[in-house]
């Protein structure tokens, strides 16, 4: 497994380099928006007008084919030939509604919440891996819409306080939740992390819709300690609530300088697909 190098590029203070206390967490605030750290302090996006508190969403719906909307016209017109006979044109009634289902009548959401990965902080959204999962959606026949509700600086904090009104809205029937980098750059404490994800889960599930949980790891500038028990927290709440999640979202890209942006932190373009490949095979049996 890909790990980040204490010999890469990125580099704290030292006076950052503390290792937090793990004994004690403090409750999940609700923000109203994304104020990240000074650009002293470790952080996993910096904020500038074009990214901060930035909602994008992305859609995909594909309209039927062709033969489709010709076969749906002829089924149309045979039942309606055939109303003289109540049980015939009962059975071709079904046939219809099997059709329109097969047209992608009912193609499902997936919402993706996240922060400034997901967000392609940095670069042009149009080549971030949830726009590359947009073009196999398609190639692979799914109809399914993508909703991106990923903010750049987002913690695990602010996507629970702003998870509910997604839910209503969007109504999806998959949630991928990709949060917690900036909750462990920041220091903040692993056990207020699995707590916040935790209860995203259970909102998710409330809503009828799957999750798959992107798992996330931090360089080692707080020690082995604080780094092992915040990669933990995704292990333990895959066991817990059963749910499929990918051990490392970074894998194979974080730590690799020609892979990332200058800051060290942010995957450049030429990671988004590779990040997309670690995510697919997970994703893929929920749809």
């Amino acid at each position: 497994m890909a790990r980040w190098s204490s010999s890469s590029s990125l580099r704290l203070r030292p006076e950052r380099m503390t290792e937090p206390e793990l004994g004690r967490s403090s409750p999940a605030s609700k923000p109203s928006r994304v104020d990240l750290p000074e650009p002293d302090a470790p952080t996993m996006a910096s904020v500038s007008p074009l990214f901060s508190s930035r909602e994008s969403s992305c859609r995909m719906v594909r309209s039927p084919s062709v033969l489709g909307t010709t076969l749906l016209r002829l089924w149309a017109l045979r039942i309606l030939s055939l109303m003289e006979n109540p049980m015939r044109a009962l059975f071709l009634s079904a046939g219809l509604g099997l059709l329109l289902l097969s047209q992608g009548a009912l193609a499902g959401t997936v919402l993706i919440v996240g922060d400034s990965i997901s967000a392609a902080f940095g670069l042009d959204t149009r080549v971030g891996w949830v726009s590359l999962l947009e073009q196999r959606l398609s190639k692979e026949g799914f109809d399914d819409k993508v909703v991106n509700a990923s903010i750049s600086g987002d913690t695990s904090a602010g996507g629970q306080a702003r998870l509910p009104a997604l839910l209503a809205e969007h109504k999806p029937e998959l949630v991928i939740l990709e949060l917690g980098g900036n909750d462990g750059l920041r220091g903040q404490q692993p056990a207020q992390l699995q707590q916040n994800l935790s209860s995203m889960i259970d909102s998710s599930r409330a809503a009828g819709a799957k999750v798959l949980l992107l798992g996330m790891q931090i360089p080692p500038n707080y020690g082995p300690r604080y780094t092992n028990a915040f990669k933990e927290v995704y292990s333990n709440l895959a066991e817990q609530k059963k749910v499929p999640f990918v051990h490392f979202f970074l894998e194979g890209v974080g730590g690799v300088p020609e892979l990332m942006q200058a800051d060290g932190l942010h995957p450049a373009a030429a990671a988004q697909g590779k990040l997309l490949e670690n995510v697919w095979p997970s994703l893929k049996p929920l749809l």
